[in-house]
């Protein structure tokens, strides 16, 4: 079993349950998905940088991503609708959490001048969205690999409506936010 969701079930399920008074584990947040999220404006020069960053994110999260497109024309930014700006993967359930434990237990701790996550990113609705601007931050990417730097936003897509719990929730995880 996964390392992260064993710690779900037996230790925050019921520190969250006393926390915040549930009368059922059901009511209890949990982590519903991560979204992963590479765009790629400059797709549109050189289709190299797509396929790169696609076969980048399928490394880092071991899943076959999807390309996503322009919703509509944007004359200012030379785009049609249709065109390809990014890839995009959805990890749930185990993948899900053995994503969330490399990303604390590893990745963030390799990020240059590291001093915790922003407490500020939540979207009010309880999920929680960072950035990373440099894929060498991942163990699985050979840095002489990368040709083009390209960064990615995570989010995580939480079963609650608060802030607050999400935030209880993530730092239960291990999450290391700034104080």
């Amino acid at each position: 079993m996964v390392r992260l969701l064993e710690k779900y079930k037996k230790q925050i399920v019921p520190t969250l349950m006393e926390r915040f008074h549930y009368k059922n584990e059901l009511e209890v947040p949990k982590l519903v998905k991560i979204v992963i999220n590479m765009g790629v404006g400059r797709a549109r020069e050189n289709k190299k940088i797509l396929d790169d960053a696609m076969k980048h994110l399928a490394i880092v999260s071991g899943q076959k991503p999807a390309i996503t497109k322009a919703r509509k024309n944007i004359a200012g930014f030379k785009l049609r609708k249709g065109d390809p700006v990014g890839c995009k993967v959805t990890l749930r359930d185990k993948m899900a959490y053995e994503f969330l434990d490399r990303l604390i237990s590893i990745v963030l701790p390799r990020i240059k001048d590291f001093r915790g996550l922003p407490v500020e990113s939540f979207d009010g609705r309880g999920n929680y969205t960072i950035g990373i601007n440099e894929l060498a931050v991942f163990p699985e990417i050979n840095i002489d690999s990368v040709e083009f730097e390209q960064g990615m936003d995570i989010t995580f897509v939480i079963s609650v409506k608060s802030n607050e719990q999400s935030y209880e929730l993530l730092k239960l995880f291990g999450m290391p936010f700034r104080s």
